[in-house]
């Protein structure tokens, strides 16, 4: 006859193998949480590209931008085009599909075949000034450049840096424009912190396919960990104390610890584990299936009677505005110029129209085009949002979207599809800048609040936001601490 199943014994006895596989492992989570809250994994934000980016010179500056049509590829069409410098020359940018980019020499019309390490270095240049800027190698990736926005500039070239900061900077070896930087104390601090925490010792070797899935039940067999060591707090505490006068049942004062820790820091651990599988979105379970918005093709002209080029640079240069970059985009049948200054400014100016730049779109013109990019859905609510809420709000740049424009003021429009979208729209650039359905919006509360706590209240008041991480941050790496030694005792007994 079957002897009937001890639950509670079960429950005990997962929770202590659990915790012998994964405490030491939970243990480094917490650390480099900590270390995340103020280094970030590196990046280039289009703020610190712009601000050592030369001024373009309307008098020398460059082939117009209908020329470079006839450098693209065959059968390929122009997403995007942004007219900017490369190693100190204009370069035209052209964004094609499958997330790839070619660079057309502004001047000759010539498309970057190649980038070879002299080109690198020149392109480096500009950030390295006045230091000396020493060529290190060629990667296709590296512990720095695991991003998937990197894939359509591999390989990268390496670049040091002899300045203050001991930069490392990434070159496109497509387009030889500088894509990464990455400063000595961002390295040296992003081993324990963004490397450790993202498990990226899992990324770029032979196991690089099933990062994925690494990190989903990994993060399943923590929660495994975090719910049975909860359940098991509560089962063994008492509201009368026990013989030895505790209302916990253990005597030796690190097991006594590991309960109470346990109890009082167990919810939150595992609030953090279950959001951070989330961040990976895993077996799609933030998939609405929502259609993706439509966004205007570009269109330029092509017939080589309007230099387009020349004359939006005259204009801008003329109303003040020192332009570092120019940027096409299209918006409500239209094309526009958007231009940029050293500081992030823009100016806006129709590609065809009288030299008139302007600050923004017009609410009613960006309505429309917000209206058009979901054909089959009607607009049921419209306002203009000039204060960041729970749903968009900004981060400090070394956080993971930090980089990420939040632009103020943006036209939010509300659509009556069955996923209930949200287009969020810049009226100074005209730019789709986020978009959010219902699956989104419950991921907004099930991993940013849960996860990074981006409770507005709590952003505004730091270091309230920086006490309160830390403290659950030190609360979890104690009960994963005493853990891992309790589970090496009852390893060295067996």
């Amino acid at each position: 006859m079957r002897r009937p199943v001890n639950v509670k014994r079960t429950l005990f006895i997962t929770h202590r193998w659990a915790g012998i596989l994964l405490c030491l492992f939970m243990a480094l989570w917490f650390v480099s949480g900590v270390v995340m809250m103020y280094v970030g994994y590196p990046k280039l934000s289009m703020a610190e590209r712009l601000r050592v980016l030369p001024a373009l010179d309307p008098t020398s500056c460059c082939l117009p931008v209908g020329s470079v049509i006839g450098a693209l590829p065959a059968g390929d069409s122009p997403r995007t085009v942004r007219l900017t410098s490369i190693g100190g020359l204009p370069h035209y940018v052209v964004g094609l599909s499958k997330n790839r980019e070619l660079a057309i020499d502004g001047r000759s019309g010539t498309p970057v075949a190649a980038v070879d390490a002299k080109f690198a270095l020149k392109s480096a240049a500009a950030f390295a000034s006045p230091a000396e800027a020493r060529y290190r190698d060629l990667v296709d990736e590296d512990a720095w450049t695991h991003s998937k926005a990197l894939d359509g500039h591999r390989p990268l070239h390496r670049v040091d840096i002899d300045d203050e900061a001991r930069t490392l900077l990434y070159v496109s070896g497509r387009t030889g424009e500088v894509v990464r930087r990455a400063s000595a104390t961002e390295r040296q601090w992003g081993w324990i912190g963004a490397w450790l925490h993202w498990l990226y010792p899992f990324r770029g070797g032979a196991v690089d396919r099933w990062w994925t899935e690494i990190i989903i039940y990994t993060s399943l067999a923590g929660a495994l960990l975090g719910v049975t060591g909860l359940v098991s707090g509560i089962l063994r505490w008492r509201r009368r104390p026990y013989p030895h006068g505790s209302r916990s049942p253990y005597r030796d004062w690190l097991m006594r610890w590991h309960h109470w820790l346990g109890l009082a820091f167990g919810l939150l651990l595992l609030t953090w584990i279950v959001s951070g599988l989330l961040s990976v979105n895993p077996w799609q379970v933030f998939d609405s299936g929502a259609p993706r918005p439509q966004l205007a093709k570009l269109v330029l002209v092509t017939d080589g009677q309007h230099d387009e080029t020349r004359r939006a640079l005259h204009c801008f240069n003329a109303a003040g505005l020192q332009v570092r970059e120019l940027e096409w985009r299209p918006m409500g049948g239209e094309t526009f110029v958007l231009a940029r200054d050293g500081a992030g400014r823009g100016r806006l100016q129709g590609a065809s129209a009288d030299c008139a730049p302007f600050e923004a779109h017009e609410l009613d013109a960006l309505r429309a085009a917000g209206e058009s990019m979901l054909p089959d859905a009607r607009v049921s609510g419209a306002r203009l949002q000039s204060a960041y809420d729970w749903y968009y709000y900004d981060r400090a740049t070394h956080s993971m979207t930090g980089h990420v424009g939040r632009p103020l003021p943006v036209l939010v429009l509300e659509f009556d599809d069955p996923a209930a979208s949200w287009l969020y729209l810049d009226p100074k650039t005209g730019a789709l800048v986020q978009r959010l359905d219902d699956h989104l919006r419950v991921k907004r509360w099930l991993f940013a609040l849960l996860h990074s706590w981006d409770w507005k209240p709590l952003l505004d008041r730091r270091p309230l936001w920086d006490a309160l991480l830390i403290l659950g941050s030190v609360g979890g790496l104690l009960v994963s601490l005493s853990g891992a030694v309790l589970g090496w005792r009852r390893l060295r007994r067996q």
